[in-house]
């Protein structure tokens, strides 16, 4: 098989997360309309996450949040977003790069996009693929979801829940 010298999959990843992007600023503009609402899955390891001590003990690896309810100041600019959220009733200022989104959806229209996690050289600027031997294996559609079954970990639908959507991890 010939190389991929263009790095398509890192354009194509890139390019949806400008939908991400693109929806989150419209949110923050707007407010939410409709049932739309988002979950949001991050890797808490990634550069220039921001998050608390206690969340990163708590969440490791990586978080899903919720947009529907109980957020506010959402801000979004090129690179990141920034979020106010309350987890197990403390409030906690998020802030996110696009880079760091792993997951998005919107269950209220079935919309999903799953991401590898990309990093920046910090020389160059240019995209850095996590694992060169996966070219080509990224599937950029939307996930057909059933909104009906994400739930939090209890079961229970209520405000700004962090939910596990292992469900959705390709395997």
């Amino acid at each position: 098989m010939a190389t991929d010298h263009i790095r398509y999959d890192l354009l194509a990843q890139d390019a949806l997360r400008g939908v991400v992007r693109a929806v989150l600023a419209d949110a923050a503009k707007r407010g939410l309309v409709g049932d739309h609402h988002f979950f949001i899955s991050f890797d808490t390891r990634a550069d220039g996450v921001s998050i608390s001590e206690r969340l990163r003990e708590q969440y490791p690896e990586e978080v899903t949040i919720v947009l529907q309810h109980q957020f506010w100041d959402l801000v979004v600019d090129d690179d990141h977003f920034e979020v106010g959220l309350s987890f197990a009733g403390a409030s906690e200022r998020l802030s996110v790069p696009f880079a760091a989104i792993t997951r998005f959806l919107d269950p209220s229209v079935q919309f999903g996009l799953q991401f590898e996690t990309i990093e920046l050289d910090a020389e160059t600027g240019e995209l850095i693929a996590p694992d060169a031997s996966r070219q080509g294996t990224f599937g950029a559609g939307p996930a057909a979801v059933d909104a009906g079954e994400v739930r939090s970990e209890t079961g229970e639908k209520t405000g700004a829940d962090v939910v596990r959507l292992d469900r959705f991890r390709k395997k």
